[in-house]
């Protein structure tokens, strides 16, 4: 019996690692930004919490949504996606001071989001998989959020490195992305 249970947490981490590795790779692009660290913990904190609402949603509201609203809400997080890539693209060779978007309000909201809707239709399943709800909600927000917070803090990292080219590298890396929830 113990023995089921371990497997069921490893089976839970690998599924909340899997999850959250889309916010490592969105946050890996925002980290070049050039974020203070209490930035970077409040979007770390805020892309966590949307992975523990988004399958909570999706397990309350599983049963009442159809197959086409799901891929209505992964095409709106792709573009999402793919249009601030290209925002932050676009203002790299702009003339005059650069002011790229900066994760903050509505913008932090529609960011995390956008690297939480997968685990909303992960949340359809779990609802019917009969596994520890809680235990999945804890897991998949924990570690998602230390996957967004090691993401921004690489790409801080990258970003004294590369010096200008950094914005356009993050946001080809959004942009990048965006096309992957699109279309892969």
């Amino acid at each position: 019996m113990q023995g089921y249970y371990i497997a069921e947490i490893v089976s839970l981490v690998f599924m909340a690692a899997a999850l959250g590795m889309d916010a490592f790779s969105v946050c890996l692009g925002i980290g070049m930004q050039q974020l203070r660290l209490k930035r970077i913990a409040l979007i770390g904190l805020t892309i966590g919490i949307m992975h523990v609402v988004m399958p909570f949603l999706g397990i309350l509201l599983g049963t009442f949504l159809s197959a086409q609203i799901g891929q209505l809400t992964t095409l709106a997080g792709g573009l999402l996606l793919f249009g601030i890539g290209a925002q932050m693209v676009f203002s790299a060779f702009s003339e005059g001071p650069s002011s790229p978007m900066q994760p903050v309000g509505v913008g932090l909201l529609l960011l995390a989001f956008s690297v939480s809707i997968d685990s909303f239709s992960v949340g359809l399943s779990l609802g019917l998989s009969g596994v520890k709800i809680m235990l999945a909600l804890m897991l998949f927000g924990a570690i998602s959020m230390m996957l967004a917070w090691s993401g921004m803090l690489l790409g801080r990292k990258v970003q004294g490195l590369l010096g200008i080219y950094s914005e356009i590298l993050g946001g080809s890396i959004l942009c990048g992305f965006g096309l992957h929830v699109l279309f892969g």
